[in-house]
Parts: structure tokens; C-alpha cells; sequence
């Protein structure tokens, strides 16, 4: 069996990824199950950029197949910001709380037509080999005038999804993801894989 290896620490994203490719053969990992490998800069100006980066890099550190996702918020009214800075909008540190505020202090005279916005999420493939695909899955919707929900994290409790109309955070986990940026990246990553399975 094929070992693949996700670039995170978070368990949650592991376990999506798991149902999607455990019953085709592979032994799913993490990064936990590697605690002396480097971490990689993320340096690149577009999210396939950086999910090509991490996965690139640490399929050459590790001689596996990796799989890396990058995710951020695109406002319209801001230029596509804070897209690959947005974990880190508001300082390094990486407060949800303080990353949100700032986009709402940007947007405080916009008007709702002009508040819409886009979650993406990308994910790479690399494997042992250095080839490598990405796929991109995103969710509209349009910036809140305040935060509003307790579930979720990062940008949810700002971020509107207008056929709810609820933000993020205030959607089940069952309502997120059926329409989330990552659930629609993992359908796309499902139909390539079995394309490619087909292939080989």
C-alpha cells in the first residue's frame, strides 16, 4: 500500500481526507506522524503557489507522495485581499479575531453590493517522482457588517453565504460542508483521482 502524507497538524482536515482516500488503497499520514520535519516558508504569491510549495518540498524531504492545501478570503472591494495573507492579515501571530476586525475597519463605508467575496482553497498533489497537480474549490458570498456565530473558525463568523442567509458561523457542520471552499476542493480532488486511477 501507498503512503500519502497530509501537510497539516490538524487532525480534522486528516480525517476528511482519510474517507476520500483510504478506500483506494492508501495509508493516510500527517505531519504529527513527522515531528522532526522541517516546516516550509511559505512564499508564493497565488494559493497554488503555496500548496505547491509545501507539497514539492516535503515530498522531496520525505521520498512520498504529499497532499498540501493553502486557503484564504478574497474581498473584492479590497483588491483579493487578504487571500494568501490571511491567517496572517492582522500580524503575525495569527488572530482570527483581530485578522476579521481588520476587514470590517477596511470596509466600514462599503456598501452591501460591494461587499462580495470569495473563500478558496486549493489543494497539490506531489509525489515521489516530483509531478504534481492542484485543483481549487471555492464559496461565494459577501462580508457582514459585524460578526455573527459561534461555529467555524478563521473568517466564518464575518463571512455571509446569502442561500442560508447566515454567516459561516452560524451554519451546522452537516450545512458547511455541503458548500464549503475545502468540501468543494475535496469533491474535485476525488474526481481527479479516480481519473487518474482509470488511467494507470
Amino acid at each position: 500500500m501507498k503512503e500519502i502524507i497530509i501537510a497539516t497538524n490538524n487532525q480534522g482536515k486528516v480525517k476528511d481526507f482519510q474517507a476520500i482516500l483510504e478506500p483506494k488503497g492508501y495509508i493516510v499520514k500527517s505531519l504529527a506522524d513527522f515531528p522532526n520535519i522541517s516546516e516550509v516558508d511559505e512564499t508564493g504569491t497565488t494559493f497554488e503557489e503555496n500548496a505547491l510549495l509545501k507539497a514539492d518540498a516535503l515530498a522531496k524531504q520525505l521520498g512520498k507522495i504529499v497532499l498540501a492545501d493553502d486557503s484564504g478570503l478574497e474581498v473584492d472591494a479590497l483588491n483579493g485581499e487578504p487571500g494568501v495573507y490571511s491567517a496572517r492579515y492582522a500580524g503575525m501571530e495569527k488572530n482570527d479575531t483581530l485578522n476579521y476586525e481588520k476587514v470590517l475597519q477596511k470596509l466600514k463605508d462599503v456598501s452591501i453590493e460591494q461587499r462580495t467575496a470569495r473563500f478558496v482553497c486549493v489543494l497539490a498533489v506531489v509525489d515521489e517522482g516530483g509531478d504534481s497537480f492542484t485543483v481549487r474549490g471555492t464559496c461565494e458570498g459577501s462580508i457582514a457588517f459585524e460578526p455573527a456565530g459561534k461555529n467555524g473558525f478563521g473568517y466564518d463568523p464575518i463571512f455571509f453565504v446569502s442561500d442560508f442567509q447566515k454567516t459561516m458561523a452560524q451554519l451546522t457542520k452537516e450545512e458547511k460542508n455541503e458548500i464549503s471552499h475545502r468540501a468543494k476542493a475535496i469533491k474535485l480532488l476525488q474526481s481527479k483521482w479516480n481519473m487518474l486511477s482509470h488511467q494507470n
